[in-house]
């Protein structure tokens, strides 16, 4: 099996580039984050017609996630347990986290909260929501799983092209660093790394200033695998060139060879 996972930024402005990417590639499972669209906005005729089934949850212009698969999709499931809204006074639900079974492999595709500034709700909000997802996955981490996604983490002062530049930024603080390694010291397995070893390799590149041009970015897409997952591994990549050229997302895509 090859399972992706890829934040598009906008799926409806980028679907001939998701065509494209699963076709070069013989995707079999892709997790996708920032979908920005509501279930029946999807742009799903080409998938279709190229054998993909598709499970996804929106609710407006922000957010969004969907599992693509040609080897199936069953017993979806919309947000984990527990899972923690965002807003006052009323916190509402969003769309951050959508698991499907595809092929025998549980497939969970996340979209981590930014957290913003670290002294805003929304860090508070991220922190929650990571500590809930654990929590979660602990019931899991038993089966072929894999809690794959933009985590909007770096964990490692490696995954970041200036550490100083980020001393006082999200994305690095020693809380959300904590946060994601708990997941590893639970059994959790970062997959793609041992195959894409840093530094100065990244998933992700601001539009800002030439950021991609200059490799001033950032590793923080992840696919994490449980045990039984994590012994399956042959290989992995970065597509850093889907990062590349006119109207593409600022996040490339990670890919996964399972035996």
């Amino acid at each position: 099996m090859r399972l992706a996972t890829w934040n598009v930024n906008s799926i409806r402005s980028r679907i001939d580039r998701v065509e494209a990417f699963l076709e070069r590639h013989a995707i079999d499972v892709l997790a996708v984050q920032e979908t920005k669209a509501r279930e029946e906005q999807l742009p799903l005729m080409g998938l279709q017609s190229a054998g993909y089934d598709v499970a996804a949850v929106g609710y407006d212009q922000w957010n969004g996630v969907a599992i693509i698969s040609r080897v199936g999709i069953e017993d979806v499931e919309v947000g984990f347990p527990d899972m923690p809204g965002f807003g006052d006074p009323e916190p509402k639900a969003e769309a951050r986290a959508i698991g499907a079974t595809c092929g025998g492999v549980r497939v969970w595709s996340l979209y981590v909260p930014n957290g913003r500034k670290v002294d805003d709700p929304h860090y508070v909000y991220k922190l929650d929501w990571l500590a809930r997802l654990r929590a979660a996955a602990s019931a899991w981490v038993g089966e072929p799983t894999a809690l794959v996604g933009d985590w909007n983490i770096a964990p490692r002062d490696e995954d970041v092209y200036d550490i100083a530049a980020f001393a006082k930024d999200t994305h690095v603080t020693p809380p959300e660093r904590a946060a994601f390694q708990a997941f590893l010291d639970d059994g959790w397995s970062d997959l793609a790394r041992p195959f894409t070893p840093g530094p100065e390799v990244y998933t992700y590149w601001d539009y800002y200033r030439q950021r991609f041009e200059r490799n001033r970015g950032m590793r923080i897409d992840f696919l994490l695998g449980s045990p039984a997952l994590a012994e399956r591994v042959l290989g992995a990549e970065i597509d850093r060139e889907e990062r590349a050229g006119k109207g593409a997302s600022d996040h490339a895509p990670v890919i996964v060879d399972l035996g």
